[in-house]
This record gives C-alpha cells, sequence and structure tokens, in this order.
C-alpha cells in the first residue's frame, strides 16, 4: 500500500483529524471514493481477530475490577495465570482507543505467560471507552495529564496487593501506552522492567530518573515516533538505564496490533513479544 496513505491513516488517528477531512485526503490519495472505500477496511481495526487467547482459554481467569485512582474509580481488566502461588505483575497500557478487545486479548497473552496481568481504562474518568473510536480518541485527548499518570501509578500500587503478587511489577504499553510506559518507568522507582512499544520518548531532563530495565521496540516506518530516538538513547547512555532498542526494518507504526490488517506486521509482532516476555522473566520471576 502506498505509505502516503499510511502516514494519512497514521495523523487521522493520532492527530484531530475529523473523520470527513481523512476521507477527502483519502479519496484524493486514491483516485476515487470508491477506491477509497475500498481501502479502509484494511486500514481500520477488525476486532473479530481479537481473540489470539480466548476468554474462557484453560489456565488463566480473566475478570473486570475496579480500584481506586486519583479522584476517580478506576475500571480495569484482571486476568491471572491459574496454579500460580507467587508471580510478577505487569501492567498492560492500551492505545489512544481506549481498553478495546485488542488490548484485552494483549492482557490475556501476558496471563498466559505465566503473569498477573491487569489493563487500567483511562477512559474511567469519563465512564469507560465508549465503542465509536472517534469519540475514545477525543477524551484521550481531554485527560488530564497528572490525574491519568496517577490513575495508572495507583494501577501499579494496586496489583502489588494482589495476594498472588510477589511484589514486582512491570509494564508494557503501546502508541499512547508506550508514551505511558515511559512515563511510569520515570515516577515508579519500584517498577522492574518497562516495555513501550512505538511510544512517545519522554523529556531527556527526566531519564536519569529510570530505575527500570527498558525494553524499546519500534516499526522502521514510524516516521513521527522514531524522530525522538536519538535524543532518548543519549539520554539513556548518559543516565546508565540499563535498555535495549529494536528498530523492526520494514514494520510500521502500531506493527503489533494484529486487528490492524495493513499495519500489523506478524514477524515483527513475534520477534518484539518473545524479547517481551524474556525481560519480564527476567526482571519479575
Amino acid at each position: 500500500m502506498d505509505q502516503r496513505i499510511i502516514h494519512l491513516f497514521d495523523e487521522y488517528t493520532h492527530k484531530p483529524l475529523r473523520r470527513d477531512e481523512f476521507i477527502g485526503r483519502l479519496v484524493k490519495l486514491t483516485g476515487s471514493m470508491a477506491a477509497a472505500t475500498a481501502i479502509l477496511p484494511l486500514l481500520e481495526v477488525n476486532y473479530a481477530h481479537a481473540a489470539t487467547v480466548p476468554e474462557n482459554a484453560a489456565g488463566i481467569a480473566g475478570t473486570d475490577v475496579t480500584y481506586e485512582g486519583d479522584g476517580v474509580t478506576m475500571k480495569a481488566y484482571l486476568v491471572k495465570p491459574e496454579g500460580v502461588s507467587k508471580t510478577g505483575a505487569v501492567l498492560v497500557i492500551h492505545e489512544n482507543r481506549g481498553l478495546n478487545p485488542h488490548i484485552r486479548d494483549v492482557t490475556r497473552r501476558v496471563a498466559q505467560a505465566g503473569f498477573i496481568a491487569l489493563a487500567p481504562d483511562a477512559l474511567s474518568p469519563f465512564g469507560g471507552t465508549p465503542q465509536n473510536e472517534d469519540e475514545a480518541r477525543t477524551q484521550i485527548g481531554k485527560l488530564d495529564a497528572a490525574n491519568n499518570l496517577n490513575n495508572f501509578l495507583k494501577g501499579l500500587d494496586y496489583l502489588a496487593t494482589l495476594p498472588e503478587s510477589n511484589g514486582k511489577t512491570g509494564c508494557v504499553g503501546f502508541c499512547w501506552g508506550g508514551a505511558m510506559a515511559n512515563q511510569l518507568a520515570i515516577h515508579a522507582p519500584g517498577l522492574k522492567a518497562a516495555v513501550p512499544y512505538y511510544g512517545r520518548q519522554p523529556d531527556a531532563a527526566d531519564v536519569p530518573k529510570i530505575k527500570a530495565a527498558m525494553q524499546l521496540h519500534y516499526g522502521g516506518l514510524d516516521e513521527r515516533v522514531n524522530a525522538g530516538i536519538p535524543a532518548y538513547e543519549t539520554a539513556l547512555k548518559a543516565a546508565g538505564v540499563k535498555y535495549e532498542l529494536y528498530v523492526y526494518e520494514g514494520a510500521q507504526h502500531a506493527f503489533n496490533n494484529d486487528t490492524a490488517p495493513t499495519r500489523y506486521n506478524e514477524a515483527a509482532a513475534k520477534l518484539a513479544w518473545d524479547r517481551t516476555l524474556r525481560l519480564f522473566k527476567e526482571t519479575l520471576l
């Protein structure tokens, strides 16, 4: 697919670009409304492909829970591995479309690997993630940054209180959630590991606060996010932070999202996920 179309869709999903404007520009790139309409299903997510790990999969048990955030009751999806007395815990952080079926599936994948997994819904202050993705993106932009960060920090606190937890916590986040994973690494000194996937990098001045082992994943074609890599890596090296940085050539932004057919890259996603679980096993068990 024309990379200009991919960039346009990235702009639509990350900037305040109205859908009618997005469609109009897509028509210009494809040459007709018919062609634009045919391409749309290849760009937009399809949650029919979200359940790689079924909700009733053997060996795990998931449930919707709540915990007290910063002046708000936070909704979250909690999945535990069965038959495990003490294990590490992982906070799973969604993209800018809220807690959707894909992220719930990722949460089950983490639990299936032997960890307690909790996916908070950042849009809990608005009542939870709406079904309309455009509305979810709009609400994400209205979140108070400080309160939102505290809500995720309190999610880490909640994980540490669970009787099955061994007290070691990590996090993994995607896109918007990748940026949050970077922020948790800065603001949660007890965090053992943070794995941002194609997330916006933090300010270099804050990097010395990081105590967690960092594992950074980027798509080689993701020009928007990748522009921040050099400054981040320089700051990580200067601060002596333990980190791994992987750029997957030929992969798009959101390459791990298997419900996004045009951007999903199976080979990159598998390799990145294997590396993610390896780090969690090294730091949380």
